[in-house]
């Protein structure tokens, strides 16, 4: 192809590279660009004063654009897929089915490597679409490319690079495993979100079970779903699935299933089993499932509903691309001047509670008492000195002066709850609003606990995320729940609102698809509020 600029009266049959308006019998119309010129727009052209254009003429062995744009996207297309017609060079691919786009990588990546003329641009490889939605756009460069580089370029994308694997409704039997602290709404969001999920598929819920968080309820639940239709199964435990032998995982094998992979290299979604009742195919979905927002759960949900190959080499394959942590919906435009902020490291400080009358312990103020050589909150004050938060905040009431005096030289921030009386709540709500504005997220530390160390607060840091499921970060003891707990900043508001000498137990079981649960010691659930449970504690660290 020749470009460049050419005489006027050399013009007639070249390609217009810059648009003019010009006026055609009395009328001012407008040249556009990639216009073949007439006879008539060059006497247009010359009757507006110019003596030369820039245009383009191809050579006897040049296709063009629009031409070439046509044959390479047909190549292109693949089953459930449309060619829109050609323009400007372009020709545009598009679903004519819902379901998930499959992308022939190699080819793709082989055809954009053939000639700088030819460039094909596609969705992610098993992105959900709907019908009429575009999948892929070819583009030629300039004006026409070279005719090998084209029938190259055919030869390459035949058979489909881009093809629509069909959603095929599913059936879908839900299975939740209940424990007390969890409410009925939760499980009722679960489901909506489910069925929200389903939709796209024309899919649905044809049968639910709740049952004990035991294997043996699990395996009889799943029996039961099947029995009633199902054919595709999806589970939710209550707490986070971390292994094999784990209670869903334990009851899909006690049942007779498979399972085929535990993992996935998707966050948030990385806690995922995935096996098989007979014929059935068996999720166990993360806690991040129970959230509308992307996650892994959707891509593996999506494949099982298009019918397509899912084991271990296709799981394998979802890590790169499956860091999700930024996409809310997926795109997120950003302003090209502003470079990418680097990953903030999360501020956390540990909220320490040391407000409490100790009417328990009958005369004397706990955590004033010594235990092996030290006052009991001296015990909890220095583990969380040690660790990695980057502040402490001693809440007091009760006797502040004996507490301050015993932690005399711990480097804290010391704030009065005057309304102590009115019971834990209002010691959490007084400590939480002393914290800086940058502050991402509270360790609620109470003070009778001497058996958490400081190691043990910064595994609970460690698995902090700031948001998704992991901004409550709950440590456990052989599966039962204890303290202290790390709470995201974002659940501030409803930790204030409190009241009473209750806690926010139920706050972690309404927001169980946030929570990420880390296995300590038994230190975790022994708080000493008794005389007699202050000498067993002694009794025990003295062995």
């Amino acid at each position: 192809m020749k470009f460049g600029h050419l005489a006027i009266a050399e013009a007639a049959g070249a390609i217009l590279a810059h648009s003019h308006v010009v006026t055609i019998d009395g009328e001012r119309r407008k040249l556009a660009k990639g216009l073949v010129l007439t006879p008539d727009h060059i006497a247009a052209l010359a009757a507006a004063g110019l003596t030369s254009v820039v245009a383009a003429r191809l050579d006897a062995g040049d296709i063009g654009e629009d031409d070439a744009a046509a044959q390479l996207a047909s190549a292109a297309a693949g089953a459930g897929v449309d060619v829109m017609a050609a323009f400007t060079g372009r020709a545009n691919l598009v679903a004519t089915r819902a379901g998930l786009v499959q992308i022939d990588e190699s080819a793709v990546n082989g055809f954009n490597a053939i000639d700088e003329s030819l460039t094909l641009s596609t969705l992610r490889p098993f992105e959900a679409v709907t019908v009429g939605q575009m999948l892929a756009t070819v583009k030629i460069i300039p004006f026409g490319a070279p005719a090998d580089a084209v029938r190259a370029g055919v030869e390459l994308l035949s058979g489909g690079a881009v093809s629509v694997a069909a959603f095929r409704p599913r059936k879908v039997g839900l299975l939740v495993t209940l424990l007390p602290s969890l409410k009925t709404k939760l499980h009722d969001k679960t489901r909506r979100v489910l069925e929200a999920r389903l939709r796209k598929s024309g899919s649905s819920v044809v049968a639910e079970r709740r049952v004990a968080h035991e294997a043996v309820a699990v395996a009889a639940g799943l029996a039961e779903l099947v029995a009633q239709g199902a054919d595709l199964l999806v589970a939710f435990s209550a707490s986070a699935v971390v292994d094999r032998a784990d209670v869903v995982p334990a009851g899909l094998a006690l049942g007779g299933g498979d399972i085929h992979h535990f993992g996935l290299p998707v966050d948030p979604g990385n806690l995922l089993v995935l096996g098989a009742l007979g014929d059935v195919p068996v999720i166990g979905a993360p806690s991040c499932a129970r959230s509308p927002k992307l996650n892994g759960f959707d891509w593996v949900l999506d494949r099982l509903v298009a019918g397509l190959p899912l084991g271990g080499r296709e799981i394998a394959a979802m890590g790169v691309g499956g860091l999700l942590k930024e996409i809310a919906s997926r795109p997120q435009p950003r302003a090209a001047h502003k470079p990418r902020p680097a990953p903030k490291v999360p501020r956390i400080a540990v909220v320490l509670l040391a407000a409490g009358r100790s009417v328990r312990m009958g005369p004397d103020n706990k955590l004033t008492l010594d235990f092996h050589g030290r006052p009991l909150v001296r015990w909890a004050a220095e583990a969380a000195m040690a660790c990695a938060a980057v502040e402490l905040v001693v809440v007091t009431g009760h006797e502040a002066e004996l507490v301050q005096k015993a932690l005399a030289g711990i480097k804290a921030r010391f704030v009065d709850n005057p309304d102590y009386a009115g019971g834990l709540s209002t010691s959490l709500a007084t400590g939480l609003g002393a914290l800086a504005t940058d502050i991402d997220g509270a360790l609620i530390v109470l003070g009778d606990m001497p058996g958490v160390f400081s190691a043990d607060l910064n595994r609970l840091i460690a698995a902090f995320g700031g948001q998704g499921e992991r901004a409550i970060v709950v440590p456990t003891f052989d599966g039962r729940r204890g303290n202290p707990v790390l709470w995201a900043r974002a659940f501030f508001p409803e930790l204030m609102a409190l009241q009473g000498d209750v806690g926010a137990r139920h706050l972690i079981g309404e927001h169980s698809d946030q929570v990420v649960e880390v296995e300590l010691g038994h230190g975790v659930l022994a708080d000493i509020d008794t005389p007699e449970a202050l000498a067993a504690a002694r009794a025990d660290e003295a062995e």
